[in-house]
Parts: structure tokens; C-alpha cells; sequence
């Protein structure tokens, strides 16, 4: 319950193109405000650290207030924020349209934007966050099976969190040459899809970077599961990075370049009758909110964001229509499912669990808590443990149920908890469980 208003909360556009947005005086001002509204109330203690290093700064100060904190230090609050968004859709009271306007995570990005305009960033985090140019050199035959050699080594793990501050321990992406593109091609057919409620029945799938390189295999299982219930489904014929590890970073000008690639591809299969799917949650938030947000005023964006579901949210407002098959050969049994950050945000519903709850003789158990990974944060040598401290509830529920199967709609959330965890030796994507369920 809202205890500052009894109103759904809105989301205000971000104003990065104009001259105020980039002021330091005025954005150390609003950083100032927010604190100490946010010193008041503590309710997001537990969510992530930035709050815990927030309340540590104002409690270690000579006033035991913000007006105590040095402006200096205020940026070790934003340095531990990577842009879940838990804080504004779950937690905080103040959020538009109370009069206060808390919005803590665009003024997090604000403060990311301004100051990566004055200090770039790091090496490591420009290679880590520049996903299209890492990722796609394991497209290379046999580089993708050095790199996963290296990988594996222990040895040439601590030699990377030596140099590249990369840390030993965090579980890192697998690589395929034979990308998801590659392999979803010869799969498609035409199908002849009929429109349920809200959906057209055919659908391009965003492949993302993650998605393309790292886990090839969740894609066909994509393919396997829309055919399979009568849905047309392409793979977008070209695409770029969406832009979500650059606007985690702060980097806008990049996070514009992208859009500008990859909006105008999107816009043309919208304008053809297909809806928009994606099989990594940030990817399809990216399109749903922050762009809109960004480009407010920008025609394609919005008709992009009013075409891109969630594929779990598709399916299930097809399962409403009646057009989702239910016959399920195979039971899952315990399903322990960590619900993706980027994903609750989206205000869906737990629409994946809605789905798989469909499959007779298989219980899923919902943990609404966030993983710690981010993409970045997770591997970075500085925000380990960190992560790790995050990621400990969700794990000892894990542990706790002991279940047949671990998923996530986060492939990255999911290896993470895995990895952690006693009782699972590996998280599925839901879509792959899905295929399992029908025995496709």
C-alpha cells in the first residue's frame, strides 16, 4: 500500500535534451531533495545498496542529515545503482503523481549521463557493456570455443580480474558461433496466423545480444513453441544492441545511436502486421518504457512500444482468445521461478507463471526478489559480494524448496541464483520448460 498516494503511479518523460538535465548545480540540487526524502523514509533499505550506502553517508555525517553528506560522495550512491526500478514500482510512496516526484531511478541515470559526460568510463565497462562488438567476435569458428576455454580456467580467471577487474568467481556468458540467428532461419514456415484480442498472431522475434550469442538454444525453443500454437514467427531480420547496458552506464549518445538503428527496422515490421517479442526481459523493457521515455514525441518509438509484449504476456492473452494449445504430455513437477526485475516492472502480471501453470501436475513457486546481477554489476570485482549479498534470499528459497526446476526469464538472473545455489546445477528459461511440457 502507497502510503503518499492512493494513485497509480505515472512515469514522466526524461528530459535529457535540455540544458538543465546536464546542469551539475541542478542536478546536485534535485540529488539533495530526493536524499533526503529518501534519508526520511528507508522503506527501500533492502532493495539494492544504494540505499544502505546513502543511509551510511547521512548517518556517518558530522548532522547525521544529507545537508551533512559531502556533494562529492554523492555519486558512490549512484555507482551501486543499476536501474532494476524496484524502488519506483514497488516501494516508494512518492512517485508521481504525489507532489514530492520521486523518480530515483532516472535521477540515478541522470547522474550516470552527467557523469559519463565528464569522465567517460572505464575500459572494462566499455567493453562489458558493448555487447554487439564482445559478443559478436565469438562468431568467429573456434574463437567462441577459446573464450569459453579460457573461461572455464580458474587460472585465467584471476588473471582477468587482475587486469580487467572482471571478478574470478561470477559466472560469465557461454558463446556460440552458431548464433540464434543462425540456427532459427531454417526453421521458419508461413503460417497462417489468425488475430486474437490484442495480438495479430504474427510475430518477429528480437533476438538480442544475449539472446544471439549466449543461449542460441532458447530461441528455437521459441520457434518450436509459437508454431506449435499457431503463430507466424520471424526472427527481425537485423538489429543492434537496444541499449539497455549503455543506459545502465550513462552513455546516452550511444543508447541514441542504437535507437536510431534499430527503431526504424522495428517500425516497418510493426507497419507489416507483426507484434514484437524478445526473450531477455531489459530487452523488452527497453522498448516498452525507457525509449518511450526518452522519445516521447517520437512516433515509431511509441508504435514500436504498443507492439512489443513480453512473450509470456503474448502468450498468455492468446491463451484469453482460446488459442493457446493446453494438451501437455509431460508434467514439470516443482518449479522454483525467480520473477526477472525488468520483468515486474513491465506491470504484466506474473504471466509466466500464469502459462506453466497451465502444464497438469506442476506447481510454480513465484520469488519476487532480485537477483543482484544486472548484466555488469554481478561480474564486476568492486560490486561482487555485493551482488552475491543481493542475490542470498532468493537462493536460500531455492535451497529451501529443493524443486525439479529452476527458471528465470532473466538467462543472466538465472545463472547467478544456479550458480549459488546447493540444490539446482543449472536455471532453464521458461520458454524451454514450455517446449518441454508439449515434448516438441
Amino acid at each position: 500500500m502507497r502510503e503518499g498516494s492512493l494513485e497509480a503511479p505515472t512515469r514522466h518523460p526524461v528530459d535529457w535534451k535540455s540544458d538543465d538535465f546536464w546542469n551539475k548545480d541542478s542536478l546536485n540540487a534535485e540529488l539533495e531533495r530526493v536524499y533526503d526524502i529518501c534519508h526520511g523514509c528507508r522503506r527501500c533499505v533492502s532493495l539494492c545498496d544504494s540505499f544502505p550506502t546513502l543511509f551510511d553517508l547521512v548517518d556517518e555525517s558530522e548532522t547525521m542529515e544529507v545537508d551533512g553528506v559531502a556533494k562529492e560522495d554523492y555519486h558512490k550512491v549512484v555507482e551501486q545503482c543499476y536501474l532494476c526500478d524496484l524502488c519506483y514500482m514497488t516501494k516508494c510512496p512518492y512517485v508521481p503523481p504525489h507532489e514530492w516526484n520521486v523518480d530515483f531511478p532516472h535521477l540515478m541515470l541522470r547522474a550516470k549521463a552527467v557523469h559519463f559526460k565528464e569522465h567517460g568510463a572505464s575500459t572494462r565497462d566499455r567493453i562489458l557493456t558493448s555487447t554487439d562488438k564482445t559478443f559478436g567476435l565469438t562468431t568467429i569458428p573456434l574463437v567462441d570455443v577459446t573464450v569459453n576455454a579460457v573461461n572455464r580456467s580458474n587460472a585465467a580467471r584471476k588473471v582477468l580480474e587482475k587486469t580487467m577487474g572482471i571478478h574470478h568467481e561470477a559466472p560469465v556468458p557461454e558463446f556460440h558461433s552458431n548464433t540464434l540467428r543462425k540456427r532459427v532461419a531454417p526453421m521458419v514456415k508461413p503460417i497462417d496466423a489468425q488475430a486474437v484480442g490484442d495480438t495479430t498472431g504474427k510475430v518477429a522475434l528480437y533476438a538480442t545480444c544475449y539472446g544471439n550469442y549466449s543461449t542460441p538454444a532458447v530461441g528455437e525453443d521459441f520457434v518450436k513453441v509459437f508454431q506449435h500454437n499457431g503463430i507466424h514467427i520471424d526472427v527481425v531480420p537485423k538489429e543492434q544492441c537496444c541499449g539497455m547496458p549503455k543506459l545502465e552506464l550513462g552513455d546516452l549518445d550511444t543508447v541514441d545511436a542504437l535507437k536510431n538503428a534499430n527503431i526504424p527496422v522495428l517500425a516497418k515490421l510493426v507497419d507489416e502486421g507483426y507484434d514484437l517479442i524478445a526473450p531477455i526481459p531489459s530487452c523488452v523493457l527497453m522498448y516498452k518504457q525507457e525509449l518511450p521515455l526518452l522519445y516521447p514525441d517520437d512516433a515509431d518509438v511509441q508504435k514500436v512500444k504498443a507492439a512489443f509484449f513480453d512473450p509470456f504476456e503474448y502468450l498468455w492473452l492468446r491463451h484469453k482468445g482460446q488459442a493457446l494449445k493446453t494438451e501437455f504430455p509431460n508434467a514439470l513437477g516443482e518449479v522454483a521461478y525467480q520473477v526477472a526485475c525488468h520483468q515486474r516492472v513491465q506491470n504484466i502480471g506474473l504471466k509466466t507463471k500464469d502459462v506453466l501453470s497451465l502444464i497438469q501436475e506442476t506447481d510454480v513457486t513465484a520469488i519476487e526478489r532480485c537477483s543482484g546481477h544486472d548484466g555488469t554489476y554481478a561480474v564486476k570485482a568492486e560490486t561482487r559480494a555485493k551482488s552475491v549479498k543481493i542475490a542470498r534470499p532468493v537462493v536460500r528459497k531455492v535451497d529451501a524448496q529443493k524443486p525439479d526446476h529452476f527458471m528465470s526469464d532473466c538467462p543472466m538472473a538465472g545463472t547467478q541464483i544456479a550458480h549459488l545455489s546447493e540444490s539446482v546445477g543449472s536455471a532453464y528459461h521458461p520458454m524451454t520448460l514450455l517446449r518441454m511440457a508439449y515434448g516438441l
